[in-house]
Formats: structure tokens, sequence, C-alpha cells
């Protein structure tokens, strides 16, 4: 148990350049509090006092302004970047080695029983503001760029942007978990340039068929 406490304070040294010393991560790091909350309200959740586990979670919620449902699984290591407005539902599993930032959500699609929320392997990170909903799994060493709403599978060695999520890139490609958020790929952006350039090609061939059909017309006279 002291083990992982421990980890919870060396992963934020390792992932927030803003970090200086131990007392301050203890007392000021909303993402810590909370998941060392959880880690105490899960256990209770595991031993069937849900009444108990739900008051510690809501008072965490209070405190940090993240919520994370007692029967939610977490890995060894997870990073809460800030943290305002994070979600993670009941049914919810996190691997080792996982980075969120602040409004992420890991939620359901509607009123589904059973296993209904995200599953998110090791060694992800999951961008300012992005939604994960289902259960649906987030491969290995993969990433979800802010704003994105997944929906569908992620596999493994991966990067998902836009709404709905889309892969863009996909192994062949050294996994950096330094996401740069302002310099993630479009594909929407892309797909409105080539429909541009289609427009402007099939405009010129028109200019040319009607230039052509005016010289006609003129030699016919």
């Amino acid at each position: 148990m002291f083990q992982k406490l421990r980890e919870d304070i060396e992963v934020i040294f390792e992932q927030d350049p803003a970090a200086r010393s131990y007392l301050e991560v203890i007392c000021t790091y909303a993402g810590l509090h909370a998941i060392w909350a959880h880690r105490i309200a899960h256990v209770l959740y595991k031993k069937r006092f849900f009444f108990m586990a739900r008051m510690i979670s809501q008072v965490s919620r209070f405190f940090t302004g993240i919520e994370i449902h007692p029967g939610a699984t977490i890995g060894r290591r997870l990073f809460i970047d800030h943290g305002m407005g994070v979600v993670i539902g009941e049914t919810c599993e996190i691997g080792d080695n996982v980075t969120l930032y602040q409004g992420v959500t890991l939620g359901g699609t509607g009123k589904e029983k059973g296993k209904r929320h995200p599953t998110i392997e090791d060694n992800v990170l999951i961008a300012t503001g992005a939604k994960v909903l289902g259960s649906i799994t987030v491969g290995k060493n993969s990433k979800v760029g802010a704003g994105s709403v997944v929906l569908k599978e992620v596999p493994p060695n991966s990067t998902v942007v836009g709404i709905p999520g889309r892969v863009v890139i996909r192994d062949g490609i050294k996994v950096n978990r330094d996401l740069n958020h302002c310099d993630l790929p479009d594909p929407i952006a892309d797909k409105f340039k080539a429909m541009e350039e289609e427009i402007r090609q099939l405009k010129e061939q028109l200019t040319l068929s009607k230039e052509g059909k005016n010289s006609n017309d003129y030699l016919s006279l």
C-alpha cells in the first residue's frame, strides 16, 4: 500500500515540471488527493460497504473537483494533471502509467447494465476535455487528443483525434507520450482541403469547356 502511495507521488515529479517539493505535492495536488481517496473508497466498495465508499468519493469530489466512482479499478502510477472536471465511471478499468488531463470523461453512453465504461490500458494519455464513452478499450501506448469524443475501440500504439474520434496515427511511429496539443492532425480539415481542391479543378475544367464552346461558335459563324 505504501509503495503505491509513494509511486503516486513520484509520477507527479516525472510528469509535471511545476512540482518542486514533496510537501507541495502532498498538500496542493488535487489529482493526488482524489487518487488516494479513491484507493480507500475502492477497498470499502469491494468489501460491500457501498454507502461509506460513496460518501468518501463524494467528499473527495467536493474538495478536488474530480469524480471517481469507488467501483472503478485504477492501476499504478495514474497521473491526473490539474484534474478539474475529470469523471471516471463505476465499471471503468485503468491500467498502469496512465495520464489524464482536466475535463476528461471516462463514461457510459446511456443506461446500459454491466460493463458500460471504458477500459484504458497501460501507458495511455488522454488530453484535455476528451470523452471516452462506452464499454470500449483504448489500447496500450495510445493517445487521445484534446476535445475528442471516442466511441469505438482504439488499437494499441494509436493517436485518436476529432468528433467522433478517428485514428490518425497507428504503429510504425515511435510512441511519444509528450503529446503536443497544438499540433494534432485534423482529419476533417484535411478532408475539406481535398474537397476544395476538387472544386477548384472542376471550375477550371468548366471554364476551359466554356471557352472551347465559345471558340467553336465563333468559327461556325
